[in-house]
């Protein structure tokens, strides 16, 4: 069975994708905030960049109560109404120390070494530890269908803590395997794939509503049919506190839809949503190789569907849809982004993106394109 976004959005709630069959849910149209049916002492470590901020603002809309562990460096003044605590994961803990919480969520675990010391010293005073993963835990992105009895990449040496794109993977797998062994049984593990929306410093998302708003032609990946995932900041938030709220442990995957949104889709709504002239240039994945404009930091969101990668934008998330997942139309999610950027400063917006092709370089390549097919 094929499906576009917006009919998946129709009941995807409580159902799965499976056998070409759906089993119907609740309308997803809706996102009024409802109270829990009871308040929640939430500890969140990290909670002041991009996905933290996102479970702030929903925690908050259910009623919760929150207690934020930082190191100060960040957004400090963003919520000046709720209990921040000063320290830091590598060593200095103490601020956390004797106190009790109903749950704790984790963001920025990165080192097993440091999720093993939060974990242990809360293990006594929380009734769940909520991990924030990543689907680059998986060793093999080749086949599609990944799901979370997948094998995970492992480590060599398992004592080393340089994270780099091939260590990143493997280290969050063992986060979750030392937050699972603090909290035996009262673990969640949340493995999100591309995180994107408002406040995102990565900018790999971002790039595609802010270039295509500006208008002009626009270089754009191999076809508009190539398939993606990405979960929007707000739907995993929401998810991480239903989890909270429901005491869902267990391990679960939390990207879009396999085979639901494509690049077309992205970039047309980019366009309508921004009100833009865009025209866009399909380039060939041989031109893009041949010009080394490489994927996720060049043309971020799009994935070569051959090769090792193939796999990555087919992640299994039947689990966490059957828990309660939901996902926005990537309309909103386009609009919510923009209406954040026209809010940063003029100084953050003259700076390059971390993500995505400069002017210069977009307009090279697109004569370059041209000249080779007339």
């Amino acid at each position: 069975m094929s499906m576009n976004r917006r009919s998946f959005v129709k009941y995807a709630g409580l159902g799965t994708l499976a056998a070409g069959a759906l089993k119907p849910a609740s309308a997803l149209a809706d996102f009024t905030p409802l109270r829990s049916e009871r308040r929640l002492k939430i500890l969140i470590l990290g909670g002041t960049a991009f996905l933290g901020p996102a479970i702030v603002r929903h925690a908050r809309s259910q009623g919760h109560q929150l207690t934020l562990f930082t190191r100060g460096k960040t957004n400090v003044d963003l919520f000046p109404d709720i209990e921040m605590l000063l320290g830091d994961r590598d060593g200095n803990l103490d601020a956390l120390k004797n106190r009790d919480w109903d749950v704790v969520i984790d963001t920025c675990g990165y080192l097993p070494r440091l999720v093993t010391d939060s974990a242990r010293l809360l293990a006594d005073h929380v009734g769940q530890y909520i991990f924030i993963s990543s689907i680059s835990v998986f060793a093999d992105f080749s086949k599609p269908g990944l799901d979370e009895s997948s094998p995970v990449g492992v480590l060599e040496d398992e004592s080393v803590e340089e994270i780099t794109g091939l260590t990143y993977g493997p280290l969050k797998a063992l986060c979750e395997q030392a937050a699972e062994r603090e909290m035996r049984g009262r673990s969640t593990t949340i493995r999100p794939g591309l995180i994107v929306g408002p406040m995102d410093r990565t900018d790999r998302f971002t790039y595609w509503p802010v270039r295509i708003a500006k208008g002009g032609e626009v270089l754009t990946p191999e076809s508009p049919d190539v398939v993606t995932q990405v979960i929007d900041v707000n739907d995993l938030a929401m998810f991480i506190v239903r989890c909270a709220e429901r005491n869902i442990t267990g391990t679960f995957n939390a990207t879009s839809p396999a085979g639901e949104l494509n690049m077309g889709e992205l970039f047309e709504s980019c366009k309508k949503v921004s009100g833009s002239d865009a025209t866009f240039t399909y380039v060939s994945y041989a031109f893009m190789q041949e010009k080394e404009l490489q994927e996720w930091s060049d043309i971020p969101v799009y994935v070569h569907l051959e090769g090792p990668e193939a796999g990555h934008p087919f992640i299994n998330v039947n689990k966490a849809v059957r828990q309660g997942l939901t996902f926005r139309p990537i309309s909103e999610t386009i609009r919510d982004t923009l209406n954040w950027w026209a809010t940063v400063s003029r100084e953050r917006k003259d700076r390059p993106m971390r993500s995505g092709l400069t002017a210069e370089r977009e307009k090279e390549a697109l004569e370059a394109w041209h000249d080779k097919n007339g």
